[in-house]
């Protein structure tokens, strides 16, 4: 039974330790994984979804409004009992308390018109009236069919103006979202490169203390021997120090780093994960006249311009036609009936007719009315002003990101030749040190050297692909496969 039970417990610790280990392994991200992973589950990504969705369903609501509307109203039943005065036989008025009951329902059908700003409709009503006095006499008042239109005259027309102005504001919410999605994956890309150089500070920390500790043993035994003076020696010591503190530095930067990255992907916090260093670049040549022609085509710009340019026109239109004549043109036609039987009221009903015109013209307005519209005009003025700055700034971004991305590839291209020369050099320069042929401030130069030149080379790639997703969202076109970004 004892050695049963060992046997149990070996496989136990074996398999916790294999699932332990197996828990343990980061999780490989390259740059492009980063990026398809903040667009699918960042926060960031699905408030932009949200406001998408937002701006349909607002679109929807709009359109609504130049579609029929078919309502049931009612009232049932009004109950009334009170003293009130009251029409007597003789024709003189008394007061008289009342006990009735009114009810009444009805179905009416509307269509704005769009071009006027006016309203047609058609409509049914039925109204019951129960009066309670000394009998209970009932009675029924029939609409069977009634067609209204009210039309307003010389007012401003809403319904015009908002027919042009929604749907470029749909159109903004659209091309809106391939922004913010881009959006995303700069900042995702931002986010990766903080972490590739606080681990890539941290490797060489650490590549660092495993080589001035190796270092410093060799040169403790060549003082013993006399080889090296003992200020050299406590150079070493220093750089063995100071490599000590640049790996606790490093690992608490790669912690803070990876906690915001994976934060924003919306990964668990306690995923272990390492990156994958992105040295292959895209093969493109952006030209700058490209990269303006598909901004102004992609992006959300022209169309916000020409929603500014109509709604600063818009209120100048609102300022004149709401400070001016105004009128209102209502009319009515349809059949009625009244009935003491509900059978009746729909039996050889009689026309009715109503037409109403009212209108209003403002005669003292003591200079209101012209300060509106200059008020309005000079909008619309400092409207202009302020997109033409806009189409300005937003052209020399295009093309400062068009031109940026030619020089930091160009940059990345001379960094990784760099590095390369910085390693052969240091490790040329440790063999020479290790030989007696040069001092220690010679190889702690070197190091030096390669360190920097390692991270010139993380940094100068930070910079394309930073450029590179700049541009992308900047102009929503992707160079690479030379056609429109799209979701």
């Amino acid at each position: 039974m004892e050695i049963r039970n060992v046997f149990y417990l070996i496989i136990v610790m074996l398999l916790f330790g294999a699932e332990t280990a197996f828990s343990q392994v980061p999780r490989l991200l390259t740059l492009s994984e980063v990026v398809a992973i903040a667009q699918q589950q960042s926060s960031t990504a699905r408030q932009a979804t949200t406001r998408k969705n937002s701006g349909k369903w607002n679109y929807k609501i709009f359109r609504s409004r130049y579609l029929p509307s078919l309502n049931l109203t009612g009232t049932i039943p009004d109950f009334s009992n009170s003293i009130s005065n009251t029409l007597q036989p003789d024709g003189s008025q008394a007061f008289r308390q009342r006990t009735l009951s009114n009810s009444n329902s009805g179905l009416n059908l509307s269509q704005n018109i769009g071009p006027t700003g006016g309203t047609i409709s058609v409509s049914s009503q039925l109204q019951r009236l129960d009066i309670f006095d000394n009998t209970h006499t009932s009675s029924y008042l029939a609409q069977p069919l009634v067609i209204g239109l009210n039309q307003p005259l010389f007012r401003f027309n809403q319904l015009r103006w908002d027919n042009k102005i929604e749907p470029l504001k749909y159109l903004e919410t659209q091309l809106q979202y391939g922004e913010d999605m881009e959006n995303v994956s700069f900042q995702a890309s931002t986010l990766f490169f903080n972490l590739l150089v606080s681990q890539t500070n941290y490797e060489a920390s650490a590549k660092n203390k495993t080589n001035t500790d190796t270092l410093y043993k060799i040169s403790q035994g060549r003082y013993n021997l006399g080889k090296i003076a003992e200020n050299e020696l406590l150079q070493l010591e220093l750089a063995t120090m100071n490599a000590q503190n640049q790996i606790s530095q490093g690992e608490l930067d790669v912690q803070i780093n990876t906690q915001r990255l994976l934060n924003y992907l919306n990964l668990p916090l306690n995923q272990e994960i390492t990156l994958g260093i992105p040295n292959e670049l895209p093969e493109i040549n952006v030209e700058v006249n490209k990269a303006l022609e598909e901004a102004r085509k992609n992006r959300k710009n022209i169309t916000s311009y020409e929603r500014m340019r109509l709604e600063a026109q818009r209120d100048v239109r609102k300022a004149k036609a709401d400070n001016y004549l105004n009128a209102n043109l209502s009319a009515n036609y349809g059949l009625t009936k009244s009935a003491v039987l509900i059978s009746d009221v729909y039996k050889q009903s009689l026309p009715q007719q109503q037409v109403t015109l009212g209108f209003s013209l403002p005669i003292v307005t003591w200079g209101s009315t012209n300060a509106q519209v200059l008020t309005a005009k000079a909008n619309q003025e400092l409207t202009d002003i302020t997109i033409q700055q806009q189409q300005q700034n937003f052209e020399q971004e295009v093309i400062l990101a068009a031109t940026q991305l030619r020089l930091y590839r160009q940059k990345v291209i001379i960094a990784r030749k760099a590095d390369t020369i910085a390693q052969k050099r240091y490790e040329i320069t440790s063999n020479r040190y290790l030989i007696g042929k040069i001092t220690i401030l010679d190889l702690n130069t070197a190091l030096n050297d390669r360190f920097q030149a390692k991270l010139a080379f993380i940094n100068s790639l930070n910079d394309f692909w930073s450029a590179w997703y700049d541009l992308r969202r900047k102009t929503l076109y992707d160079f690479e496969r030379g056609e429109v970004i799209k979701y």
